[in-house]
Formats: C-alpha cells, sequence, structure tokens
C-alpha cells in the first residue's frame, strides 16, 4: 500500500509541477513581448531625437549670421551718418 500512495504522491507532485511550469512560460511569454515592444519603441524614440537633432542644428548657425549681418548694418549705418 505505501507504494500506491508514494506513486500516487508522486504523480501530483508532477502534475503540481508541470501546472507551476506552464504558469511560468506563459509569463516569460508575456515578459518577452513586452521586451519586444518596449525595444521598438525605443528604437522609435531614438529614430525621432536624431531627426530632431538634425533638424535643430541650423538654427544656432542661423542666430549668429543674424547677429552678425544686424551688427554689421549697425555699424555700417553709424559709419555713414
Amino acid at each position: 500500500m505505501p507504494e500506491a500512495e508514494l506513486a500516487l504522491a508522486l504523480a501530483e507532485l508532477r502534475s503540481a509541477l508541470e501546472v507551476g511550469l506552464a504558469k511560468i512560460d506563459g509569463q516569460l511569454a508575456v515578459l518577452v513581448q513586452r521586451s519586444d515592444q518596449t525595444e521598438r519603441a525605443l528604437d522609435d524614440l531614438e529614430q525621432r531625437v536624431s531627426a530632431l537633432e538634425r533638424a535643430r542644428w541650423p538654427v544656432p548657425a542661423l542666430t549668429v549670421i543674424v547677429s552678425v549681418i544686424g551688427a554689421a548694418v549697425g555699424v555700417y549705418g553709424v559709419l555713414h551718418r
């Protein structure tokens, strides 16, 4: 009789282990999916930031050019009065 009880206990243990592993597999699949989504979102964000950085460079240069032109016009106006 103890052998039958032992076999039953082992079968229950195996069943519980299989259920637990199935839950872990499901949770890991969800984590992998979320990780993939996060990675895609991060890649998209990096592309957007890079595009903004490329589009931004002329602004300081234009500010300097306009300032120099304004100063030159001011000096020209003072010198030719």
